[in-house]
């Protein structure tokens, strides 16, 4: 399994959803521990990012948020979790 880490500004989104909707908080848990098992396939319908953001992969926690994610061999890095592609 993977070693799952945050850049800081989606640390404080993850906390800020914990405090503020806690149903799109459990959705974004499920989602990261999906991602570090199976990082390009499962639900949120997984998708390669392009442009600046090559090497990204992005998956919907609902219309309106993405999880944006980096996966290496031994890490999942979360970038961001909250508006689409910010």
């Amino acid at each position: 399994m993977r070693t799952i880490s945050f850049h800081i500004d989606a640390f404080d989104q993850y906390n800020e959803w914990s405090r503020t909707n806690i149903k799109l908080f459990e959705r974004i848990q499920r989602l990261i521990a999906e991602t570090s098992r199976n990082p390009f396939t499962g639900i949120g319908k997984p998708e390669p990012l392009k442009g600046g953001l090559r090497g990204y992969w992005s998956r919907r926690i609902n219309d309106e948020h993405r999880l944006v994610y980096k996966v290496t061999e031994e890490q999942l890095i979360i970038i961001s979790c909250n508006s689409h592609y910010k």
